[in-house]
């Protein structure tokens, strides 16, 4: 990851500075500075695919649907928390089709995603990260559904938003069909998210 060499004193400011240097990649704002997020990988964004898919299957409109570029503002709960991030997968609620005709952010006084999706990637620093740190940031913005996929586990954890704290809903594997509060009508397994081909 490279970094950019521009100084923040806010996610305003930067995000006027990125709408007017038009910035390419993807960035987290840490500490006040840009640090540029690695290309995802095949594995990741294959899974977040396969869960669109299904999803635009039982009538989620594409236009709801945003596999790694959609920009989530978060709160700053731990020293070196990103106040940003990009998850896998976000399913806006509709009222952002308009919020979000300029610029593919969720700042914080918008209301927050239905689904956000985070494929684990290997190493303990990012199952750190996805695990403790933007479960944490999800909860306090109030994502209603928070998934945890986990290709080195073959795992879905599927948490929800409960008074302010999200709740463990259930960890998913194999032929298991994954429960969603948001998406009840959804019949996705773990086995289908996982699939080599």
């Amino acid at each position: 990851m490279t970094q950019a060499k521009a100084k923040f004193a806010s996610f305003a400011e930067y995000l006027a500075y990125s709408d007017q240097a038009a910035i390419e990649g993807r960035y987290e704002l840490i500490a006040g500075e840009l640090v540029e997020l690695p290309p995802e990988s095949r594995l990741n964004s294959t899974i977040a695919v396969r869960i669109l898919l299904a999803l635009a299957a039982i009538g989620i409109p594409i236009e709801l649907l945003h596999p790694g570029k959609c920009e989530v503002q978060v709160p700053i709960l731990q020293p070196k928390d990103a106040a940003n991030r990009f998850p896998d997968l976000v399913v806006l609620r509709s009222e952002h089709l308009e919020l979000t005709q300029r610029r593919l952010t969720i700042t914080l006084d918008m209301p927050p995603p239905r689904l956000v999706v985070e494929v684990v990637s290997p190493g303990k620093t990012n199952r750190d990260r996805d695990y403790i740190h933007k479960r944490a940031q999800y909860a306090a913005i109030g994502v209603a559904e928070y998934w945890l996929i986990d290709p080195e586990m073959q795992t879905v954890m599927v948490l929800k938003l409960d008074r302010e704290a999200d709740q463990e809903l259930g960890i998913y594997s194999g032929a298991e069909i994954i429960t969603s509060i948001e998406f009840p009508e959804l019949k996705l397994s773990a086995a289908q998210i996982f699939a080599e081909n």
